[in-house]
């Protein structure tokens, strides 16, 4: 049951309600629930997480605000009202409403912030005047949280060199996706026929998963999978759904793999159609961290990777665990395709690579950030 006497500890998301963030949250809020401590997740209208059971201890607070950017008047009467003891945000514009309204109506209340993705590429993506302003903005918040958390190694560098933070209040702390939950979605029948227990062995199946956006790449994996195709039989799967797929789909119909490819949309369980593929492949040009690789490795199965900022890199052992070739390089990315095709990793091996993804280890860096307790929930929580 959720303890009254104690100030909540606010968990401030806005999410796609499909997004790698949506499965950090959900994780979090999941091992927060052996903690003997309220927790309020404090969401946007129109926004996830979405999350269909909450622990007893997780209280769902929505803000009446129907974007980000107006966020801040509902956060203010939020905070005074409910006076949480802490509060973890994540994304700029959050993370900048998270400190103003702290500022404004509980000022010594201590403040978590979070930054997922590579900082140096996203700069590099924006307009200069863009990347201008919102590097300002984060050299002038950032510095003022209790704590920065970055997903990666990579990650912090950028905010200690771009934002300014300093190194007492930066925390690196690998994503909590590794569950028991995972694992054991793992275990199910995703219902295809290209991975079902009647298929071709002589056909392996190559995944990769995510948005369909220009900043997941998928027509190079597109390319190298059609370079692939003309050495062997092999078909490709890509979860996940956005604007990209018409072009996606007319550059299948150009390369002349239209018949080997299927885009089934975003699928709720990823889990089963990973542990089933022959190989996964993550073609990004710019990641925090790349959750998806981690989960593959979960899964056992063998897994190649760009060299994009920042992260995928480090998580296959810079090559150890798998192939890392350049971005946009088609070429490559066949050829590592076809290694772990022909010599793939032990699973066992693979498994072992994710240690540092144990979302249960994840949930106690996150509260040590901010200096909170971990006492187990007792017997009649």
């Amino acid at each position: 049951m959720r303890n009254r006497a104690k100030h909540p500890v606010a968990l401030f998301f806005a999410t796609s309600g499909h997004s790698g963030v949506d499965r950090v949250v959900a994780n979090l809020v999941q091992e927060f629930a052996d903690v003997d401590q309220p927790f309020d997740l404090v969401t946007i209208c129109g926004h996830g997480p979405y999350i269909d059971e909450l622990p007893d201890n997780v209280r769902h607070v929505p803000l009446r605000a129907a974007h980000r950017n107006t966020v801040l008047p509902a956060l203010i009467a939020y905070l005074l009202r409910h006076r949480p003891r802490a509060l973890y945000t994540a994304s700029h514009r959050l993370n900048r409403a998270a400190l103003l309204a702290r500022a404004l109506a509980r000022p010594r209340m201590p403040v978590a912030i979070r930054m997922g993705m590579s900082v140096a590429a996203t700069l590099e993506a924006l307009p200069r005047r863009r990347a201008r302003r919102l590097q300002r903005s984060m050299q002038r918040w950032y510095p003022r949280a209790d704590a920065v958390i970055a997903p990666s190694a990579g990650v912090g560098e950028d905010l200690r060199r771009l934002a300014g933070v300093v190194q007492p209040h930066l925390h690196v702390i690998p994503n909590p996706i590794v569950t028991p939950d995972l694992l054991q979605q793992a275990s199910e029948d995703p219902d295809h026929p290209w991975l079902g227990e009647n298929r071709d062995p002589a056909v392996p199946v190559i995944l990769g998963t995510g948005s369909l956006e220009p900043r997941k790449d998928f027509a190079t994996l597109l390319r190298a999978f059609a370079r692939l195709r003309q050495q062997r039989p092999a078909r490709l799967i890509i979860l996940g759904e956005g604007r990209e797929r018409p072009a996606l789909e007319g550059l299948a119909r150009e390369l002349g793999v239209m018949d080997d490819l299927c885009l089934p949309g975003f699928q709720g369980n990823p889990y089963a159609w990973m542990a089933r593929a022959d190989a996964f492949a993550l073609t990004s040009r710019r990641e925090g961290s790349g959750a998806v690789l981690v989960e593959a490795l979960a899964c056992g199965t063998p897994a190649v990777t760009t060299d994009c900022p920042t992260g995928p890199a480090d998580i296959l052992g810079h090559g150890q665990q798998g192939p890392v070739v350049p971005m946009g390089d088609d070429a490559a990315l066949a050829e590592a395709l076809q290694q772990v095709l022909d010599s793939p990793p032990s699973a066992d091996t693979l498994r072992q690579a994710t240690t540092p993804f144990d979302a249960a280890r994840s949930a106690r860096a996150y509260l040590a950030a901010l200096g909170l307790a971990h006492p187990p929930a007792s017997s009649d929580h």
